[in-house]
């Protein structure tokens, strides 16, 4: 999903009496092109939705001549384009497990790859000699860098890739940037790109590494679309459509795959109009037939659009690797324990039978998203960015998940993880609704801390209001390691060592912290935002 967001989060509650609930709005924007949604086939992915085709309405078009044929891949370089499940291992966490703890997870879950957003040492370290093969990442704000000098890319691959190699590291990808072409970020980054990939290709070059090591450049499926609204009409975004073909063409010259990341899910998200069977693997959707492949999912269409895409631009057996794919768990109607189950469940069946698209029909090369929730990614593109990881936040499975690795019917979770005490912060039963310090005390929170269960048919929407506050402050209480400073606001709340966990809203305890590399920034922070917030509560 969406990488390094820096956006501004807002957070507006009303306080209602009696038997109403807190609710909140979430300020977000949601951006297609003209400002406005496109349907098709395929579905959505991203910020935009594209094109929606029922087979139903399909029956009732004229494709007119289609001059392109279909060409099944037989030759793809299966070399680069396969080999077993991945994951994505995400940073965006106020408190992150100890990564010698989830590489050992990794392994006793049979989990091959990983992907990584950045290149952070500790993670890489713990990587080492763990037979895990690893794509690391450059985030986008560091593209105009690369771009315009190529020492800073020998130096960031001397840095980040030789040096981590020498240490039994399986580095085999760089991926340099992270969805760069997205549309609602309305080109900052077309210029930069292409110059940063060659030039961080280079360095693998002079490095030696350019035959262990190879490029690619994860994509938002936005990139392409279909005027058709069916697969075969299948070509890259208009705008953009020379930039791609460049880069493509350079990936294509060094032996390096296309990168895409799809989501069935913001089909649903977004359009509520979507059938939500064609988002599934074993939906009984009408299939729709579009030259002579037959399609029963939106997965395999948008894959497909894709791979009509690189042929109609002369690129016909590039690899493709399934970047990201995967099913959010809470943050909004949609994202539930159920359909993350059966969503996730449906592809590892598939990637366990070597089944691949109509298109591309033998195995896939994807890495699920995500491995771990993270509480501190954005929520512009919606409440449920915290919430696509197959484990917890402390690491414990969500579901049961198959990934037909090992003789477990379910996943291994992450062990030894430790928490803070027992404990959780409410509001005071004494305080009535009404106080005026209560509604700005909570949004300010929720700003600090994380909400986004608490939005509409989630799992703690059917909270009542005290219920709801007291969610709140438990939040923000737990993402400062229960200092007791953390639960006051005011005079509002009050430390509890009853759990106030109801049905299936869970009022977390938090795991302890991790204090190295990136994390000592993360605890930096929570120290940071403590002291600020302290400071805001007492001017109240």
């Amino acid at each position: 999903m969406w990488g390094e967001g820096d956006e501004e989060e807002v957070w507006v509650f009303e306080i209602v009496s009696g038997e109403g609930a807190a609710e909140e709005e979430i300020v977000e924007e949601r951006d297609g092109e003209d400002g406005e949604f496109k349907r098709g086939w395929f579905g959505s992915n991203g910020a935009n939705t594209q094109r929606i085709l029922t087979p139903e309405s399909a029956a009732h078009r004229d494709d007119g001549d289609v001059s392109s044929k279909p060409l099944k891949m037989s030759t793809v370089r299966h070399d680069v384009a396969v080999g077993g499940i991945g994951a994505n291992w995400g940073s965006q966490a106020s408190h992150q497990i100890k990564p010698d703890l989830v590489v050992r997870m990794l392994r006793e879950n049979g989990i091959q790859k990983v992907k990584l957003f950045d290149s952070d040492y500790d993670t890489l370290r713990a990587l080492g000699k763990s037979g895990i093969q690893v794509m690391v990442g450059i985030p986008n704000d560091m593209l105009a860098n690369f771009a315009s000098s190529s020492k800073a890319a020998q130096k960031w691959v001397a840095e980040n890739v030789t040096r981590h190699i020498s240490n039994n590291v399986m580095i085999r990808y760089v991926a340099v940037g992270n969805e760069p072409f997205l549309a609602t970020y309305n080109g900052t980054f077309l210029k930069t790109t292409y110059q940063a990939l060659k030039n961080i290709q280079e360095a693998l070059t002079k490095a030696g590494l350019h035959d262990q090591v190879k490029i690619t450049c994860p994509n938002n499926a936005d990139v392409y679309s279909s005027d058709s609204g069916l697969p075969s009409g299948g070509d890259f975004r208009a705008d953009i459509r020379d930039y791609m073909v460049q880069i493509v063409k350079l990936l294509n010259d060094n032996g390096a795959p296309f990168t895409v990341n799809i989501y069935p899910f913001i089909s649903l998200y977004t359009e509520p109009t979507f059938p939500v069977e064609y988002a599934f693997f074993d939906g009984d959707a009408t299939p729709l037939t579009d030259q002579g492949m037959t399609y029963t999912n939106m997965f395999d269409a948008n894959h497909d659009t894709l791979v009509w895409a690189l042929q109609k631009n002369g690129f016909p057996n590039m690899p493709i690797i399934l970047g990201e794919i995967g099913w959010p768990t809470d943050g909004d109607r949609n994202a539930n324990l159920q359909y993350a189950q059966r969503f996730n469940q449906g592809f590892m069946t598939r990637m366990s039978a070597g089944k691949g698209t109509p298109m591309r029909p033998g195995p896939i090369d994807a890495y699920l998203f995500s491995l771990i929730d993270e509480d501190f990614k954005s929520i512009q593109p919606g409440n449920f960015e915290r919430h696509w990881g197959i484990l917890r936040y402390d690491g414990q499975p969500k579901y049961p998940l198959n990934l037909g690795t090992t003789n477990s019917a379910t996943l291994i979770p992450v062990r030894n993880v430790t928490y803070l005490d027992t404990k959780w912060c409410i509001m005071k039963p004494n305080v009535r609704l009404d106080d005026p310090k209560v509604a700005a005390s909570v949004s300010y929170a929720c700003s600090l801390g994380d909400c986004t269960c608490l939005g509409y048919q989630t799992s703690c929407g059917s909270l009542d209001a005290r219920a709801n506050i007291s969610y709140a402050f438990n939040s923000y209480y737990q993402i400062n390691n229960q200092m007791d400073e953390a639960c006051d606001f005011n005079g509002l709340a009050t430390v509890t060592r009853a759990d106030p966990t109801i049905g299936n809203c869970r009022f977390n305890v938090m795991i302890k912290p991790y204090y190295a590399g990136a994390a000592t920034l993360a605890g930096s922070f929570i120290k940071t935002v403590l002291v600020v917030t302290l400071v805001f509560l007492n001017c109240l």
